[in-house]
């Protein structure tokens, strides 16, 4: 036993043991990840660096880092070599992009496969799948509201870093992108929301197909997301942002608080949320 851990000890100690080690733990641990946008402000800003987990969801087929060429086939058509479980409402997912597969996007999972969605200017509604007796044993009764005929909650996520920009009307921005065939949702008129300037419609509205997830970010008026290019498949998942391993703002100044912390902490703690709004908003969507 003992000349066995001597002989393993040794392998670690050498360069190839220690390339061998590092790359099994890029390929199935844990990768690091640097957030490059506000998207996710005021819960992750720009320029956290992160680990993720790549086994919270399964397995993804391991790739060589930066140049994100896979290093096995994708054996099951899915992306993973171990299927495993699928994200939860309320994660913040890291995974690629549907136009390129070497772009990595984080944002929080909104709704799953057969949940519906209503956006309206600075307000956004759930319906889970799981129907009425779920909404009612699950959600606040001031968050359940009636929207054409259907139970919805409004905004059931709470945490302080989601918010919307009272600066910016995305409902606009929203119909443009619609009118140039870059909006996923579709327009509805809903009789219980109030009428937005001359449009037609006042909301938009998305059912979201069987394993398939709808993301948003939290700076949810300067998130390109869901709304505009649709879902995110299981394929395309790599796993949860899982803790910071440093962080700087924009002008490079460390921020100290935030190292080595977890990223429930993060979004669970009020300190930090008032340290990132007070950092200035970022125009544009990411």
């Amino acid at each position: 036993m003992k000349k066995t851990l001597s002989k393993l000890y040794d392998f670690s100690a050498s360069w190839t043991g220690t390339i061998i080690i590092v790359a099994l733990v890029i390929f199935f641990i844990a990768q690091a990840f640097v957030i490059p946008s506000g998207s996710m402000k005021n819960t992750l800003l720009v320029g956290d660096h992160l680990f993720v987990k790549k086994f919270s969801y399964g397995v993804p087929v391991p790739r060589i880092p930066w140049l994100e060429v896979r290093v096995l086939p994708d054996f099951f058509g899915n992306d993973h070599i171990i299927d495993g479980d699928r994200p939860k409402r309320d994660d913040i997912v890291v995974f690629r992009s549907n136009d390129n597969d070497k772009i990595h996007f984080v944002k929080r999972l909104f709704a799953v496969g057969g949940d519906e969605i209503i956006f309206s200017e600075k307000q956004t509604f759930l319906r889970p799948h799981e129907g009425d007796e779920f909404i009612k044993a699950n959600f606040k009764a001031e968050d359940i509201v009636t929207l054409a005929g259907k139970l919805f909650v409004k905004e059931p996520y709470k945490h302080k870093g989601i918010h919307y920009d009272e600066n910016v009307n995305l409902f606009d921005y929203m119909v443009m992108a619609l009118n140039a065939n870059k909006l996923a949702m579709k327009p509805v008129n809903i009789d219980e929301l109030p009428r937005i300037g001359e449009y037609s419609f006042n909301a938009f509205y998305f059912k979201v197909e069987k394993d398939e997830f709808f993301m948003m970010g939290d700076n949810r008026d300067h998130s390109n997301d869901s709304r505009f290019w649709g879902t995110v498949q299981y394929k395309h998942i790599v796993g949860k942002p899982w803790f910071i391993y440093f962080s700087w703002d924009s002008e490079y100044k460390i921020r100290w608080e935030r190292i080595g912390r977890m990223i429930t902490s993060v979004q669970d703690n009020d300190k930090f949320v008032d340290f990132a709004i007070k950092e200035d908003e970022i125009d544009g969507l990411y």
